[in-house]
């Protein structure tokens, strides 16, 4: 008879083991209720998640039994793994203690952020690692080798392409950064010095990144208008450079840029298909804004004339022949930029009473024609800027691709200094307010999907981007019906509002609406 017992009990019990292990562990974090989009561009369904450690430990149903530490109702909300922002611009400020929380991107659902984008950041990223480590960032950040950072130090400004000991040179640095934990190579052939390269030596650069696994390159392009070689060009360019370096090939923030080319979006797609047709891995982030970000000198000035960077700009605007020729060169380029009063300026220490203003109304209050008001602004050290300058239809064409990711490209400011670009604060929530909820431009599934899975998957990011089990408890819950950017061109210092919980490696960074104090981010470096 007791052998009978010990017969029928100890099935059992390892049936309940097996079955319902939920049974058998508490959890820490049970989320009951929501509405779940794991990621994976699939419909949402109503499931609980639940979190144990630093991982997702299920998503299905959690029995009622089942205690936790922190409980959440998410019924009426919407659950998702947390956004990754393929190009931001937090660092350097990031690294400091001072602004390591990152509130403006955690308030917009970003629990995940590659920083140097642009081809810029540190040649060499052993300090910004150490920084990282030190200050323990509020999200999980992952290190970019800048095209622009490794030119700069092995040739500085220099207009001229790069002989074959400063390509070795480069692509030294480059070889380094990635053993050092990068995940790829960026590059921003618009920016000096990059601009003074050749495809040839960014394939070279791309060599030394593809060496290593899944290894990325991402590129602001050489042209987003119609400045020199055109937006399909360049577009032609990345796609160049993924097909001979063997790499997959973004085009980061992807837009067509100015009046003239409004339209052409339709022969980028185009391109990029023929390119993902042909089997290469190409791909493209966005930030839903038709303004974009960039600067005077980048925006107006010639190339050639760029060389040095802004003291040197300075020195030739002081040179009346120079300036008249840079000058006569500045017009059509203010043309490309859709005129002075799409232009604003964001920041001039020189006189901090510009921010915020458009140079039109800078150029009438200083009696000065547009084109002269920004060179006086340009011989004191130039400022950043905010254009007004893309087609809301380019914008909506290119959000509806399946291989458009979402990004900022925005910086990590101290709140309420200087004048900002709004995406800094809003990109993500803007565009589920804007192109999913208010006028639906694309499925909640395919917002959701272009902010975690998809990029996940193309710079190969392990277990983050999807809700499932096993997977880094990277979480949001938001409520889809206050889910929306607050930042504007004007007032551009303002949290988005709607994210009410959100968790970084399975610990609470958001909470009922609010920052948490503590920060549970990691830096996350490339493995072999």
């Amino acid at each position: 008879m007791r052998g009978g017992v010990k017969a029928f009990v100890l099935p059992v019990a390892a049936l309940l083991a097996t079955v319902t292990p939920a049974f058998a562990q508490d959890y820490d974090v049970v989320i009951r209720g929501g509405t779940v989009y794991d990621g994976s561009d699939t419909p949402g369904r109503v499931a609980d998640v639940a979190i144990k450690g630093d991982r997702i430990a299920l998503v299905g149903t959690v029995p009622a039994g089942v205690t936790a530490r922190t409980t959440i109702d998410a019924k009426g909300r919407i659950v998702a793994p947390g956004f990754i922002d393929p190009h931001s611009h937090a660092a350097p400020n990031i690294q400091t203690a001072k602004l390591a929380a990152a509130l403006p991107m955690l308030h917009q659902g970003i629990t995940t952020l590659l920083i140097n984008p642009d081809g810029g950041g540190p040649a060499d990223l052993t300090q910004q690692i150490a920084d990282l480590r030190t200050n323990i960032p509020g999200v999980n950040v992952i290190p970019l080798i800048g095209h622009n950072a490794v030119r700069e130090a092995v040739m500085g400004n220099a207009n001229r392409k790069a002989t074959a000991g400063e390509q070795a040179r480069m692509e030294g640095l480059v070889t380094t950064a990635m053993r050092a934990g990068a995940w790829g190579l960026s590059d921003g052939p618009f920016y000096i010095p990059a601009k003074y390269s050749d495809t040839a030596e960014i394939v070279g650069l791309a060599k030394a990144a593809a060496r290593f696994p899944h290894a990325v390159y991402i590129s602001h392009i050489r042209d987003e208008g119609n400045y020199d070689i055109g937006v399909v060009a360049a577009v032609d360019e990345v796609i160049a450079v993924s097909r001979a370096a063997k790499i997959p090939g973004v085009v980061t923030h992807i837009k067509v840029l100015g009046p003239q080319v409004w339209g052409k979006s339709a022969d980028v797609i185009a391109r990029i298909e023929a390119a993902r047709a042909e089997g290469l891995s190409i791909w493209a982030d966005q930030y839903p804004y038709a303004a974009s970000g960039s600067s005077l000198m980048a925006a107006l000035v010639p190339g050639w004339a760029q060389e040095g960077g802004a003291s040197a700009l300075a020195k030739r605007l002081e040179d009346t022949a120079q300036r008249a020729r840079i000058r006569a060169e500045m017009v059509p380029n203010l043309v490309r930029r859709g005129g002075a009063g799409a232009l604003m300026i964001r920041r001039f220490a020189p006189d901090p009473s510009l921010e915020g203003k458009r140079l039109d109304a800078i150029a009438a209050a200083m009696k000065l024609d547009p084109l002269d008001a920004a060179i006086d602004m340009l011989r004191r050290g130039g400022a950043p800027t905010i254009s007004f300058n893309m087609s809301e239809g380019d914008v909506e064409a290119f959000m509806r691709q399946p291989w458009t990711m979402t990004s900022t490209d925005g910086g990590l400011p101290e709140f309420g200094k200087t004048s900002e670009h709004p995406r800094a604060y809003g990109a993500f929530p803007r565009k589920l307010r804007n192109y999913v909820l208010d006028k639906p431009v694309i499925p909640m599934a395919q917002a959701i999907h272009a902010a975690t899975g998809l990029t996940a998957q193309v710079f190969a990011i392990p277990d983050r981007g999807m809700l499932r089990p096993g997977a880094f408890a990277d979480v949001i819950v938001f409520d889809s019906a206050k889910v929306r950017d607050t930042a504007t061109y004007e007032q551009p210092h303002a949290y988005a509002v709607g994210m009410e919980h959100v968790f970084v490696n399975g610990r609470a960074a958001i909470a009922d609406g609010k920052p948490v104090a503590e920060r549970h981010g990691r830096i996350l470096l490339r493995t072999p």
